[in-house]
């Protein structure tokens, strides 16, 4: 959202801003705060010890609705597929603002994987008055749901625009960043550097089993290859990760890195394996081949034109597909090379673009 929110604010004759966070992931959230220069008008600050998804959900709603009393918004803006997401679209809904979902439109239509992910967005949908749809494909999911085609306007993912932001900054040659710092210092130039992350609660227990064997296997096979685990601090994949794979020489496994440091760490990366959503996005654009360590994917696109390959948590996968990449230069260019279905960084000036028209015709 930050990219978004940076564009609406430059439009300030036609538009009063204000940014609501609930805090839902506390030190990630300030960290992307201070990052792109932007202070919340609102901060719930929800985040709380051994917090669940259902006190999660019924807090944001709570807290949310005082502040659109006071604001009176005529749109709110939410975006993906978060519990905020979803708790904010009802919310709003209920006052009666217009809701406009960013990332509208991506599905696996399976509610359980990801969960409760692909339940968030598909309810959000229900709730939405406008669909920022990053893709085609998304918008066809959209309009075969039975949205109205006025509703949506497909955009690219602002995820793109904040990368390409982003990475020209953190390699300003005066910007500076701790985590960056200790990043130069544990890599090692002379090997090919393999990104790795992962959390999704489907790939709990042997899911992530098999993850850590097949990265320990790929290690020991590769000396010339250095794996950088930045971890999660989820225990269920903490525990494993650590069990099996410390104390291996070209395994780095680091604590949880900010978003500038990561995104400087994706672009010197030869490939990424992960289970993560927005990688599957941003990674292509750095023409870095992804393996995606899930059954199903709610970004079809990528496996479509072959900027991403689902290997989910099959051990023999995982490592065929990784040698294959290490090894074969023609597949490994054949995937860096082709270009990011998921837009060229300037979605956000097509939303405020589309909003504005909207706004004209009422």
């Amino acid at each position: 959202m930050a990219p978004l929110i940076h564009e609406f604010k430059k439009n300030s004759v036609k538009f009063e801003t204000r940014v609501c966070i609930t805090a839902q992931h506390r030190e990630m959230l300030d960290q992307v705060l201070d990052f792109f220069n932007i202070k919340p008008d609102y901060d719930l600050n929800l985040m709380r010890p051994n917090q669940n998804l259902y006190n999660l959900t019924s807090d944001i709603i709570l807290n949310l609705k005082p502040v659109l009393e006071d604001f009176k918004p005529d749109f709110v803006y939410v975006h993906g597929d978060t519990t905020t997401t979803m708790a904010a679209a009802l919310t709003s809904f209920y006052h009666g603002s217009k809701v406009c979902h960013i990332e509208a439109g991506l599905r696996t239509y399976n509610l359980q994987s990801p969960f409760p992910e692909e339940m968030n967005r598909q309810v959000t949908t229900v709730l939405a008055n406008f669909n920022f749809a990053p893709t085609e494909t998304s918008k066809n999911n959209l309009i075969n749901e039975g949205r109205s085609e006025k509703s949506i306007c497909v955009t690219g993912n602002t995820v793109i625009d904040a990368l390409f932001y982003g990475i020209e900054k953190v390699n300003a040659p005066n910007y500076t960043d701790a985590q960056i710092d200790y990043l130069k210092k544990i890599i090692k130039n002379d090997k090919k550097l393999i990104l790795v992350t992962g959390h999704r609660r489907e790939n709990h227990g042997g899911g992530f089993i098999r993850i850590c064997e097949s990265l320990k296997q790929i290690a020991e096979q590769h000396p010339d290859v250095q794996i950088i685990y930045p971890v999660h601090l989820n225990p269920n994949v903490k525990k494993p990760v650590y069990e099996l794979l410390s104390g291996i020489d070209n395994i780095s496994l680091i604590a949880p890195l900010a978003y500038p440091a990561f995104i400087w760490l994706m672009e010197k990366a030869h490939l990424l394996i992960t289970d993560s959503g927005g990688v599957q996005e941003e990674a292509p654009s750095l023409g870095k081949p992804v393996l995606v360590m899930r059954d199903t994917t709610e970004r079809p696109e990528a496996v479509t034109v072959g900027t991403v390959i689902l290997v989910g948590t099959v051990k023999e996968k995982i490592i065929s597909e990784t040698e294959r990449l290490l090894n074969d230069e023609h597949a490994y260019h054949q995937m860096s090379k082709v270009i990011n279905p998921y837009g060229d960084g300037k979605a956000s000036e097509r939303i405020v673009e589309f909003i504005m028209k909207q706004t004209d015709e009422l």
